[in-house]
């Protein structure tokens, strides 16, 4: 089984990026997580981070392509605005789960809209840096 893992914008900034809400991790601490817990599941998985919005799309459209079984995707603040990727998950038609470190809806009203939440199978949110690992287990669990 082939999970992608995708990130978007200033995701790359963990750890540094407000502390307060995100965590002291880094971004490489995060994909050592995700590597190990996919190690453990026996499951291949790759890592794509962007803070632009077309490239998060290229990546998406080229795992129907690659013939990933499953993506994790983290759209970050794109997950508000963005009707390209929405339209990405619906077309390549793979499993994907969205994973949001803190808890949108808890936060900011706009915050609260999820435009790519419509095309994914489950949305996890508000777990920290474990929602990443739920995901896996769940996409792996589908696929078993």
């Amino acid at each position: 089984m082939q999970i992608l893992v995708i990130n978007g914008p200033n995701m790359n900034m963990l750890g540094v990026r407000q502390p307060e809400i995100y965590g002291t991790a880094t971004y490489d601490d995060l994909v050592g997580m995700i590597q190990s817990e996919a190690d453990a599941l026996g499951v291949q998985v790759s890592f794509f981070q962007s803070n632009h919005e077309g490239a998060l799309v290229d990546a998406i459209q080229q795992a129907c392509f690659d013939k990933v079984d499953g993506i994790i995707i983290n759209p970050a603040a794109y997950t508000h605005t963005s009707v390209a990727l929405l339209d990405a998950v619906k077309a390549v038609g793979i499993p994907t789960v969205e994973v949001h470190i803190s808890d949108p809806d808890t936060r900011e009203d706009f915050r609260h809209v999820s435009y790519i939440r419509a095309a994914c199978t489950a949305t996890i949110r508000g777990r920290g840096l474990e929602g990443y690992l739920e995901a896996l287990r769940l996409l792996a669990k589908k696929e078993s």
